[in-house]
């Protein structure tokens, strides 16, 4: 049960660790005793199956979401841990093929000269909305 991910690489059952666990909210007792909840873990920094150049730009693209190099998953969607377990699988696929592709440089811009005189006169007109909204000064 592999992990295919594009550019040809593919991420090893052994690779990725499931947890399971009874899931809250309504289902009776169901829900209290059947374990249909999965946290589904890959530990991408020591991950041997993803070239290092590539497993950087994962790193970096996924930010907070890969705590300590590991990128979790949890999935209480339904009652079954079978279709659970295929969210998970899903859903991690599609984070990790997101964290793949290289993101555009931001080009740095201005504001135009006119949008920055939208901008005072907008700063102007509040101005005066206030200053109306004071009491008469004293004569």
């Amino acid at each position: 049960m592999s992990l295919r991910l594009d550019q040809g690489i593919t991420i090893p059952d052994e690779e990725l660790e499931w947890r399971f666990d009874t899931t809250g909210g309504p289902g009776g007792q169901h829900a209290n005793r059947a374990h249909t909840k999965v946290e589904l873990r890959f530990d991408l920094a020591a991950s041997a199956s993803v070239p290092d150049d590539l497993k950087e730009r994962m790193l970096d693209n996924l930010g907070p979401k890969a705590r300590n190099g590991v990128v979790a998953v949890t999935i209480e969607e339904t009652r079954s841990q079978w279709r659970n377990r295929q969210i998970a699988l899903r859903t991690l696929a599609e984070l990790l093929r997101e964290a793949m592709r290289p993101r555009k440089p931001r080009r740095p811009t201005k504001p135009s000269q006119a949008a920055r005189a939208r901008r005072r006169r907008a700063k102007e007109a509040r101005s005066q909305v206030k200053k109306l909204r004071r009491p008469p000064e004293p004569e």
